[in-house]
């Protein structure tokens, strides 16, 4: 019986590329959270592949005003580890950190309008 196996270049070469891959796929889903197109709780219900890995204070951390101490505080309180990955979390794990996150979010307040003179909006 033979194997035959399909290499498509070096195993580091490819390995590389894959690591690359991801890395940059981070970077986009952390500036989508931290320019808020997403929130970090739908990440951790969603769990996309680019996050599987993913440490969830590193998740935390990519949002605006969060940063190493707070996603650490706001973690103990949970309880859960730093390093915890997205991908290693039960399905009881994401809902309840999704609801703290969205508890602990503020509501997006509405702009009020400049009151109007002489009948016209300013």
């Amino acid at each position: 019986m033979t194997a035959t196996a399909f290499a498509y270049g070096p195993q580091h070469m490819r390995a590389l590329q894959r690591a690359n891959e991801v890395r940059l796929a981070r970077a986009e889903l952390k500036r989508r959270v931290s320019d808020g197109e997403t929130t970090a709780a739908t990440v951790i219900l969603t769990s996309p592949w680019e996050a599987e890995s993913m440490a969830v204070a590193e998740l935390l951390m990519s949002q605006r005003r969060w940063g190493h101490t707070r996603a650490r505080r706001f973690l103990a309180g949970v309880p859960m580890t730093e390093t915890k990955t997205i991908g290693s979390m039960t399905e009881r794990q994401r809902q309840n950190l999704a609801a703290m996150l969205e508890a602990q979010t503020p509501k997006a307040r509405p702009v009020p309008s400049a009151p109007a003179r002489d009948g016209v909006l300013v």
